[in-house]
Formats: structure tokens, sequence, C-alpha cells
């Protein structure tokens, strides 16, 4: 079996994911094809992968490595499964551009990479890539299922799931770590096993239902616990935009109050520079995040380059997901597929979050009904802004590019027409060669 890693220079996520391969017995003996179109982080990755394989493995997987558009045919032939962790534009120059251009128009953003202005631009300039990787896929491993992780999750796993070639389903780790994040946060006991629901979109799923292992519903504890903490000392508490879902809308979303600060008309706002204290919003947060990483990389570098570097199983879907469809080992999975009726109050077209069962028959998302009406209104006003990006990118209409930004519910409430669209042209320009031409 051959699996391919589009984006290995993300080298500690391609060690996650590959070294979870090599702790699964049914993929150990696997083919790993890594590609990537920088050389020096493709040669890092294969180093410390082919130190992991030696330290972990006994040698068993076969590791090569492929750089750059003429090579990625190669990477991609016969591959069973292709795990995608690329970032078109990187930090420099695209991310400070998606930060800094709004910010110009008095538009601020927490993580800028999913939704809102830095979402849509993000996508435009990926879809692109993923329309590339999947027309070669077609032609060199039709077969092969497509695992995303890279953002926007909704736009480009929408994107894949309407117009893409392949089979393909979009992973992010919000899920995963939902329901024990919460409870920990409320200082309730997390114990195994807990039963769940979660539904919605990337990074606003809804946790719908959770009890603990007796049985008992552990909303109404959620919920007084949520409100004794927006009524008390918020000093260093850092979820109280998710907090105040629960007290608003009564239930909890998947991804965290950075990120959901900025994708609604609520926390950013400013006519009221306030909320910023009052909800621990950290503007600007992605950028810090990713000063850090890079600084961290460099003073981890030896150690990820050395045989020292070992590895045990984590919980990312993509191993578990391999095995499953491999040996026929049910595996459920938080993927983002395809609405199609699956949660019939969302639009039929928008990528949606839901539980899918993964055995040798595929990945097969579950029914999940509708959401109550207001958390269906919360990811309707995130999806106008998905279909619309989609509709940019397929269409490469500059109009569609306004429209989604239009929609968007933080950059709407703050900007006038004039203002948003001005923003777009300059975002546009700034890009240059990292977006395609549009009319």
């Amino acid at each position: 079996m051959k699996i391919t890693f589009m984006g290995a220079g993300s080298t500690v996520f391609a060690k996650n994911v590959l070294g979870d391969v090599m702790c699964t017995p049914a993929l150990r003996e696997s083919e790993i094809a890594l590609y990537d179109i920088d050389p020096k982080r493709l040669e890092e990755s294969y180093i410390m992968i082919n130190s992991l394989n030696r330290n972990i493995n006994e040698s068993r997987a076969k590791v090569s490595k492929y750089l750059g558009v003429e090579q990625r045919k190669d990477a991609l032939r016969g591959a069973s499964f292709v795990v995608n962790a690329i970032q078109v534009g990187l930090y420099d120059p695209c991310t400070i551009i998606d930060f800094e251009v709004p910010k110009k128009y008095g538009l601020r953003q927490t993580i800028a990479d999913s939704n809102g202005i830095g979402g849509i631009f993000r996508a435009l300039r990926t879809i692109p890539v993923l329309k590339d990787f999947t027309d070669d896929m077609a032609e060199v491993c039709p077969d092969a299922y497509f695992l995303n992780y890279t953002n926007p999750m909704a736009q480009l796993a929408g994107w894949l799931g309407r117009y893409a070639p392949v089979k393909s389903v979009g992973l992010c780790h919000s899920v995963q770590g939902c329901t024990r994040g919460l409870l920990n946060g409320l200082g309730i006991p997390y114990t195994e096993p807990i039963r769940e629901k979660i539904a919605g979109i990337n990074h606003m799923g809804w946790l719908l239902e959770v009890e603990d292992n007796d049985g008992t519903d552990l909303y109404p504890e959620i919920r007084k616990r949520a409100a004794a903490v927006l009524e008390g000392d918020k000093e260093g508490k850092n979820d109280l935009v998710r907090y105040e879902y629960i007290r608003r809308l009564g239930y909890y979303c998947t991804e965290s109050s950075e990120h959901n600060a900025e994708y609604n008309n609520f926390f950013i706002k400013a006519n009221y520079p306030e909320l910023i204290d009052r909800y621990n919003i950290p503007l600007d947060e992605y950028i810090r995040r990713c000063i850090h990483q890079i600084e961290r990389w460099e003073s981890d570098r030896e150690k990820y380059l050395h045989d020292e570097v070992t590895h045990e199983r984590t919980g990312e879907y993509a191993s578990y997901i391999m095995e499953a469809i491999t040996t026929d080992k049910p595996y459920k999975i938080g993927g983002n597929v395809i609405n199609r009726g699956l949660i019939p109050n969302l639009h039929p077209d928008a990528c949606v979050e839901v539980a899918c069962l993964v055995n040798r028959n595929g990945i097969q998302p579950c029914y999940q009904g509708p959401l109550p009406t207001q958390l269906a209104a919360m990811n309707t006003l995130m999806i106008n802004v998905h279909l619309l990006t989609i509709e940019a990118a397929v269409t490469g209409r500059k109009d569609a590019i306004y429209h989604a930004a239009m929609m968007d519910p933080h950059t709407s409430a703050e900007l006038s027409i004039d203002d948003i669209i001005r923003m777009c042209d300059d975002l546009i320009e700034a890009h240059g060669d990292y977006l395609p031409k549009y009319h």
C-alpha cells in the first residue's frame, strides 16, 4: 500500500500522521511518498521520517521523496491514500497579508485561517492547487482517498466534495477534543465512555448531546458552571466566547473561542472595544502563533533530525481511517463532507461536519437530523460565505469574491460595502501570483 503526504515540509505534522502509520501493524510495511515544493523542508522531513522508520518500525516502511511540480505525479502514482497538509503562501507573505490589509480598514481578526476575510483568501489561493493535485490523482491513482487536513476546511472540503474527481474527506482535530476540553475547563470529571453527539460545520459543530458513562445528561451542570464563569472572575479564562454560546444559544461548539470570536458579529466590534477584554479575545493571535512555531522549529530541528526521534500513536484520524478501510475494522470519525440531507435544515451543498462510519466500504456519512433552529442559523451565516467563496474559485468571477466578503458577518458588521470592495481589491493585488486572475 502506498501513502502519499502532500506538504511533507510540515515536519511535525508529518511525524504525527506517518508515525501513527508506523505504529499500526496493518500499515507498517507501506510505501511512504513525501512531496513538497521546498527542497530544504522536504529533505528535513525525509531525514526525520527515515529516522522514525528505523527507531519504531524496524525500517519496514519504504520512504521516498519527490520535489516540485515535475515529480508530483510520480509521488501520487499508485497511492491508496493521499494526506494533504499544504499551506499555500505560508506565513510570509500570505498570512501577513491576510491580517495587515484588513487591518488598514479597521477590520481586526484573531486567527483568519478558516472563516472571515482571511479564510476567503486562503481558500482562493488553495483551491487551484487542490485542483492540480486531484486532477493528477484522477490520472495516476483514481481509487485513492484524499484526506484533507488543510484549512480553511469547510471551503476546501466543500470544493473537493462537489468538484474534485476523487474520493475525499476533510479532517479536523476540534471534534476529537471538544467534550474533554469542555468538561476539563469546567472542572467536571471526564470518565470514559462518554456518549456525545456532535454535528454542524467545521469549527462550528455543536455538542448536541453529552452523557456520562451512567447515562446522566451532563448539560444541566455544564450550563450552570459556564454561566458561573461568565458572571464571576474571568481573569485567565480563555473559553468565554464558547461559554457565551452555551448561555445564549444553549450549546457548546467544537472550535476554540479565539476562532469563534471572529465568526460572527457579536464580539469584535470597533464601537464596543470593551468586549475584547470582557471575553479575553486575542487579536492577531495567529500571527503570534506562527512566529512562535517558526522559532520553536529552529530550536527543535536538531532533535527531529537525529536518531533520538520516537513516537507513540496519536488520536489523529488518518491512520485509523486507513486501518479501517484496509482491515474492515469499523471506526467512527467526525468528517467534513457534502450535506445532501444529512442535516436537513442546512443547505444541501454545504460542507457539514458529521459522524461517519469507516470500514472496507469507505467513509460513510451518517444522517444527523435537523439542528436546533438557532444553531442552524449560526451555521448558515458561515455556509453562505463558504458557498460564495467556492463559486468564486470555480467561476473566476471577482464579484463572487465581493459577495462572499459582503456576507461575512464580522466583515459586514464593521465595514461599509464600498470599503469591503476596496479591501478585496487590495487583497487581490497584494496576493499577486498566489491567486489566479479574476474577471
